[in-house]
C-alpha cells in the first residue's frame, strides 16, 4: 500500500513537472533512424506476448497425453507456471484497457501541443489512450511474473521492461507518467495473479511470516529430456 501511494504521487508529480518537457526533446514521430526501436516495442505488445505464452501452453497440452509417470509431473509443473504467467500478463492488461477508456488521455502532441492534461474521458479513441501505457503494463507484468517464477532471471526481465518502458517514450507514444502508471498497474495485478495461485498451492507457496515463493519446479533439463521422449520416434 505505501508503495503503490508513493507511486501515485510521483505519477502526479510527473505529469506538472517533467512529462510536456520530457516529450519536446525526444526525435520527431516517425524518424526513419528509430526503425530498431520500432522492432523492440513489439516485444511489449500485450497480443504477442499472451500469444506466445498461449502457444507454449499448446504445445504442453500435446506432449502431455505422451508423457507417462515422472514426465507428467514436469510437464504439469511447467504448464502451471506457464498459465500463472498468461494471467498474470492478462489480468492487468485488461485492467490497463479500461483504464484508458475512463482516462482518456491524450498521447504526445495530439491537438499540436506538448500538453500533458489533454483528455478525452470515454472517447474509445486509440489517439487518448494514452493513461497508461499498455506496452509498459505488459513488460512489468511479464518480468514480475517470470522473476517470481524464475528470481535468476530477474536482472534479464528487469532490463527488458525498462527498455520497453524507454522505447514508448523515444516514440512519442506516451508521457513519462504514463510508463510509470503501467508499470504501476503491470506488477500489482501480477501480484494479485501470484496470490491467487499461492493461496492454492500452484507454483507458489505462502510462508506463515505471509511471504510468497516460488515451489521447486522442473528443470532445463527435465523438460528437453521429457521433449526428446515425447517426440521421439
Amino acid at each position: 500500500m505505501l508503495l503503490t501511494t508513493i507511486t501515485g504521487v510521483a505519477i502526479i508529480a510527473l505529469m506538472y513537472a517533467l512529462d510536456a518537457r520530457e516529450i519536446v526533446l525526444m526525435p520527431p514521430r516517425g524518424t526513419v533512424s528509430l526503425w530498431p526501436v520500432r522492432i523492440l516495442t513489439d516485444f511489449g505488445k500485450s497480443a504477442y506476448v499472451l500469444w506466445s505464452l498461449a502457444a507454449v501452453l499448446f504445445v504442453v497440452a500435446i506432449m502431455f497425453p505422451l508423457a507417462r509417470g515422472t514426465a507428467r509431473s514436469v510437464l504439469i509443473g511447467f504448464g502451471t507456471r506457464i498459465l500463472f504467467i498468461f494471467f498474470a500478463v492478462l489480468l492487468p492488461a485488461l485492467t490497463g484497457e479500461i483504464i484508458k477508456d475512463v482516462v482518456g488521455r491524450g498521447r504526445p502532441f495530439v491537438g499540436g501541443q506538448a500538453n500533458a492534461f489533454n483528455f478525452s474521458h470515454f472517447s474509445g479513441s486509440e489517439a487518448y489512450a494514452s493513461f497508461p501505457s499498455g506496452h509498459a503494463i505488459t513488460a512489468f507484468a511479464l518480468a514480475f511474473a517470470v522473476s517470481a517464477v524464475w528470481p535468476h532471471l530477474r536482472s534479464v526481465m528487469l532490463i527488458y521492461a525498462v527498455m520497453i518502458g524507454a522505447s514508448r517514450l523515444v516514440l512519442l507514444a506516451h508521457h513519462p507518467s504514463d510508463v510509470v502508471a503501467g508499470a504501476l498497474v503491470g506488477v500489482i495485478g501480477a501480484m494479485l495473479v501470484r496470490y491467487w495461485f499461492a493461496a492454492r498451492h500452484l507454483a507458489f507457496t505462502i510462508r506463515r511470516d505471509g511471504a510468497i515463493e516460488p515451489l521447486a519446479g522442473p528443470s532445463l533439463g527435465h523438460l528437453k529430456r521429457v521433449a526428446r521422449n515425447a517426440f521421439a520416434p
